[in-house]
């Protein structure tokens, strides 16, 4: 089983959360987010950046703004990955998982 490493990294924000918990409600553009949550355009940038970056949500381009959706195929990966993850295994001590580093 694999999952890269960057979806982690990527969850570990609580701004990050919050903008993948507005867009489970949807598509937004970047200008929604950035007025949802009252940061500076820069910033939102650079979260969406990272989210994108660690699959966890598709962009657009529509005019001047990026509209953004979550991949919801991501989660999907990463329940299933959970689920491995918590299952109770006897040889689990000699399983190895190999986390992919960009």
């Amino acid at each position: 089983m694999q999952l890269d490493v960057d979806v982690f990294k990527a969850l570990s924000d609580h701004n990050r959360i919050h903008i993948l918990e507005m867009l489970s409600s949807g598509e937004l553009c970047a200008n929604e987010i950035m007025k949802g949550l009252a940061l500076t355009q820069p910033t939102i940038s650079h979260h969406m950046k990272i989210l994108h970056h660690a699959g966890l949500v598709n962009s657009q381009k529509s005019g001047k703004w990026m509209n953004y959706t979550l991949n919801r195929s991501k989660f999907d990966e990463i329940n299933t990955y959970l689920g491995w993850l918590s299952k109770e295994r006897e040889d689990a001590m000699f399983e190895h998982v190999q986390l992919e580093r960009v």
